[in-house]
């Protein structure tokens, strides 16, 4: 399985009136995970984006296990999780590195959808095959 890590300071307006990090920013570290991922293993959306595509998430999972405050260090590890069907799949896994407690792990799917015409694309893009098949995936 192939993977990258990012590791994100948190900041003050990533919390709640509790002082802990707000359950919804949890979607923007898989983001920045997925971001580091793309950079790392040359599946950028930009690149995506020029081949004629776009990938929104169609389904999230996230599971919460420990707090996360101002001031403290995550790291969010992003695996990729192969498939034979057209979408990309990812699972997380968010570690207070100030603790090293696991505070959350989760999982994303993506399906391909043209660019222009916004219609659901059912076999895999060239592109993405040549590129799984780079990673022998």
């Amino acid at each position: 399985m192939i993977s990258s890590e990012i590791d994100i300071d948190i900041r003050f307006s990533e919390t709640d009136a509790m002082g802990v990090v707000w359950h919804g920013n949890y979607l923007k570290f898989f983001e920045d995970g997925r971001e580091a991922f793309g950079r790392k293993f040359g599946l950028e959306y930009l690149d995506i984006h020029a081949k004629g595509f776009v990938t929104p998430i169609v389904k999230s999972e996230i599971d919460h296990k420990a707090p996360v405050y101002y001031g403290q260090v995550i790291k969010v590890i992003t695996k990729y999780v192969p498939t034979k069907s057209a979408k990309i799949q990812f699972e997380y896994e968010v570690i207070n590195v100030t603790t090293g407690q696991v505070c959350a792990t989760g999982k994303t799917m993506q399906v391909f959808l043209d660019r222009d015409s916004r219609e659901l694309e059912l076999i895999s893009p060239d592109f993405y095959k040549e590129w799984k098949a780079q990673y022998d995936i």
